[in-house]
């Protein structure tokens, strides 16, 4: 996926009325997850659904600590696939761009959020 353009209050309004689940703060960090993962590469090149949807949940646990699946949450994330539909709405509001073999499944069950976010957490402790 690559950016198109920045979200601007038309292209936030358009996203609010077509797909009310998600918040706009979903967007907007989804956005951020994508400039993280391409921040992490040797070189840009296009990333798979799979490297965003583990870039989203890095970036959550970076920024939200334990508090990650409950702010996700919040916004309307509750699984990898709920970031696929979000990206899936950049793309059709000219914001993302994918190319002819990106797919809505390829954010499918990536990970379960019980198993990232509380049983595989970082806590930082040896128990």
């Amino acid at each position: 996926m690559a950016t198109g353009m920045i979200l601007d209050e038309d292209v936030l309004d358009r996203l609010r009325e077509r797909y009310p689940r998600y918040h706009e703060t979903a967007y907007i960090f989804v956005l951020s997850a994508l400039h993280f993962v391409l921040e992490r590469l040797d070189q840009p090149r296009h990333i798979s659904g799979r490297e965003l949807a583990e870039g989203v949940r890095d970036l959550a646990i970076d920024r939200f600590g334990p508090m990650a699946r409950t702010v996700l949450e919040h916004w309307g994330i509750q699984s990898t696939a709920d970031v696929g539909h979000l990206v899936f709405a950049l793309v059709e509001c000219s914001i993302l761009i994918k190319q002819e073999e990106d797919d809505l499944a390829d954010f499918a069950d990536v990970f379960s959020f019980d198993e990232a976010f509380n049983q595989d957490y970082p806590w930082g402790v040896d128990l």
